[in-house]
Formats: C-alpha cells, sequence, structure tokens
C-alpha cells in the first residue's frame, strides 16, 4: 500500500511535475558555493573554467570537492520537505513507510548487511595475489573524509531515495495505477540520471546496465517491503563505503580512501553482472526471508485504486 499513500485525488501528477521542478531548483541553489568557488579559483589561479563533470570534481583538494559536491543534497532535502509539507499537504512519513513509525532496524539492518559484504569483499580483493589495490590511508586526511563522508553521505542518498523510490513511486503510480510502470519509469529514470558520471566515459555505456540494474533492486526493496526504510539503509552504504574504501582517479568521488584502485577500467563481469545479477537476487531473498515477504505478483504488477483519505496505520507491517 505504500504508492497508494500518495494517491490522493488532489495530488495530481502535475503537482510531481512542479514539485520535482521545485526540489530540482533547491539543489541547484545548493550548488552555487562550488560554481562561485570553481569561478574565484579559476579567476585567481589564471586557469580555464572546467566544462564538465569529471573537471569540475577535480578542480578542488578532494575533500573540498566532496563537500561542496554534497551540500547541493542538503539543499534538495530542504526542498523536498516544502514539497511535500505545503504542495501535497502530506507528512515526510507518507513518502518513506507505510508503518507508524519509521522502523531504523530495517535501515540499520540493510546498512549493516551491505556494509560487511563490501568491506569483505574489498579485504579479500587487496589480499588475494596480484590485486591491484593499493594502500591509500593518510590519517590526518581520512578523518577529514570520514567527518564530511559520515555527515553528508546519508544526505545524499536519502534525498536520491525520498525522491524515486518514495516521491516519484507515487507519482508515476497517479498516472497509471499499476504499480509495475512506477517501479520501471523511477528506475529508469536513476540509472539515466548516472549517465554524466566519469565512470560511463571509462568503462562506456554497458555500465548503465548495473546503474538501471541498482534502480530495480531499490524499487523492488521499496515496493515488498512497503517503505523505503531497506534501500535507505543499502543506498547508504553503498555510497559511504565506496567513498571510504576505495578511490580511483575515474570514479565519480575523488577521496582519500583506504585503497586506490590502479586497475585499467574494465566494465567486466564483475562490475556490472555480479552485483546485479548475482548479490541483489541473493539480498532480495535475505530480506524476503527475513521480513516474510508473500504476494510478489501484486506488490510489484498490481493494480491500485485512487483512495481519498489512505490511512497507513490500517496497514501496519511494524511487527513481520
Amino acid at each position: 500500500m505504500f504508492i497508494e499513500q500518495g494517491l490522493k485525488k488532489e495530488n495530481n501528477f502535475g503537482k510531481y511535475l512542479l514539485g520535482s521542478l521545485l526540489i530540482f531548483i533547491a539543489s541547484q541553489i545548493g550548488s552555487f558555493p562550488l560554481m562561485i568557488g570553481v569561478i574565484i579559483k579559476s579567476f585567481k589561479d589564471g586557469t580555464q573554467i572546467p566544462t564538465t563533470n569529471d573537471e569540475v570534481l577535480k578542480f578542488f583538494e578532494p575533500n573540498l570537492s566532496l563537500f561542496l559536491l554534497l551540500l547541493m543534497f542538503v539543499f534538495a532535502m530542504a526542498g523536498i520537505f516544502l514539497v511535500v509539507k505545503y504542495l501535497h499537504k502530506q507528512t515526510m512519513k507518507t513518502i518513506i513507510t507505510t508503518r507508524k513509525n519509521i522502523d531504523w532496524s530495517r535501515v540499520f539492518f540493510s546498512f549493516i548487511l551491505w556494509s560487511t559484504i563490501t568491506v569483505a569483499t574489498t579485504l579479500i580483493t587487496f589480499y588475494s595475489q596480484n590485486s591491484e589495490l593499493q594502500w591509500n590511508f593518510n590519517p590526518e586526511k581520512f578523518a577529514v573524509l570520514a567527518v564530511i563522508a559520515i555527515l553528508m553521505i546519508p544526505i545524499q542518498t536519502s534525498v536520491e531515495e525520498l525522491v524515486f523510490r518514495g516521491y516519484l513511486m507515487q507519482g508515476f503510480g497517479r498516472l497509471s495505477f499499476n504499480k509495475l510502470f512506477p517501479l520501471i519509469m523511477t528506475s529508469s529514470i536513476f540509472g539515466l540520471m548516472h549517465i554524466t558520471n566519469p565512470e560511463v566515459s571509462k568503462l562506456g555505456y554497458i555500465v548503465m546496465i548495473y546503474y538501471i540494474g541498482t534502480g530495480f533492486f531499490l524499487g523492488i526493496l521499496t515496493l515488498m517491503d512497503e517503505g523505503l526504510e531497506l534501500s535507505l539503509g543499502f543506498h547508504a552504504a553503498n555510497n559511504l563505503l565506496g567513498a571510504l574504501l576505495v578511490t580511483s582517479d575515474w570514479s565519480v568521488f575523488q577521496t582519500y580512501a583506504v585503497f586506490k584502485d590502479v586497475s585499467t577500467p574494465t566494465a567486466g563481469f564483475e562490475t556490472v553482472f555480479m552485483p546485479v545479477f548475482i548479490m541483489f537476487p541473493i539480498l532480495l531473498f535475505i530480506f524476503s526471508k527475513k521480513y516474510k515477504w508473500t504476494n510478489w505478483k501484486d506488490k510489484l504488477t498490481g493494480k491500485f485504486e485512487l483512495v481519498s483519505n489512505f490511512n497507513p496505520q490500517q496497514n501496519d507491517h511494524s511487527e513481520l
């Protein structure tokens, strides 16, 4: 019943288009410090203003770049809150979960599960023969990175989940009244949003299978579990550990991570296909057993009706 929480008669699709525009504008306001910083530094150093995302991300010291990049998501979060409260006249909880309260145990379980897998696979790779991960640890710079990442990356990942798996999932539901359409649309848009990442230019468009596949995985989590908690935990762990553990010259986050990947970038089985077709199904299996998911077909492809007053307490799944 997650999508139904946004299906009020007064919430026409035009409101979601307007709300999406307002959230985007808020995020762009948050990017002003980055743009102003680029202009000032270019003028001061007598260098050309960078014209690509990759050039902008490498223009400043890595910790400063990361902070300025993530600042836009703080503004976007404020935009989401204002749009949901004043444009749609809903609470934030209605785009997060159907439960009476946000189930933080789900968030932490998902976060810890994926963090454990990520750390374990990284260490195995580092200690394996012919590993192309190099020790890159700088205690002073890593400490600054850790503070920035721990405080701000969960905001970034939460914004993406609130927008795609929450706000837009309900918005596209207003168009079709079929759960499959919002799942396809939000997953595809989420994947395409990453098309300007440096990884795409280095690895090729085949890496979009990973980004779109991740969108589908997170969307399935949301629909099957009737809330964003599991996707919030997974996404935060994925990006936070990605920033803290491994960096490379061609990744979207240039950080003072513990390890540096010096391999030649390739879109191989381990990079693209293993996460989407092996790891994500395994995670779905684990979550389905722990939270006793049933009726997959109806939750992922079923229809729903427009409601005037949806009461999430009637569908409380906080105790499974």
